[in-house]
C-alpha cells in the first residue's frame, strides 16, 4: 500500500468527470501531474519514471465504464517519502490499485 499523501490519483466516475481524488499533499497537484504525463497524455496505459516520481495510468481493473460507455482509467503520480520508497515499476500499478480499490468501489456503489 502507498503511504497517504505520497501520491496523486486522478480518475473519473460513472457520473462525474476527470478529477483529482488524492492531491499527494500538493496545494495544486496539476503542475506535478502535467509534468509526469508530459508527452504521453493520450496513451491509454503509462508506466514510467520521471525524475523522482512514477507516472502510472491503467484501465480500471474491474472494467468499469462511465455513463457514456468510455473505459475508466486511473492515473497516479507516486513520489517517494522518507518512510515509503517508490514501488518497483513492475508492481507499481498493483500497489497503486490496492491503495485505492476499496475507496473507489465504495464511491462507485454509492452512485447506483
Amino acid at each position: 500500500m502507498l503511504e497517504p499523501g505520497s501520491y496523486i490519483w486522478a480518475t473519473r466516475g460513472r457520473e462525474w468527470g476527470f478529477r483529482f481524488v488524492r492531491d499527494g499533499g500538493y496545494a495544486d497537484p496539476l503542475p506535478v501531474y502535467e509534468d509526469a504525463f508530459d508527452g504521453v497524455a493520450e496513451q491509454r496505459t503509462v508506466m514510467r519514471r520521471v525524475g523522482d516520481v512514477l507516472a502510472i495510468r491503467f484501465l480500471d481493473p474491474e472494467g468499469r465504464e462511465d455513463h457514456a460507455r468510455r473505459p475508466i482509467s486511473h492515473d497516479f503520480v507516486i513520489r517517494a517519502t522518507g518512510s515509503s520508497p517508490l514501488p518497483d515499476l513492475t508492481i507499481a500499478a498493483q500497489v497503486a490499485w490496492e491503495s485505492v480499490a476499496d475507496d473507489y468501489a465504495d464511491t462507485w456503489d454509492a452512485e447506483d
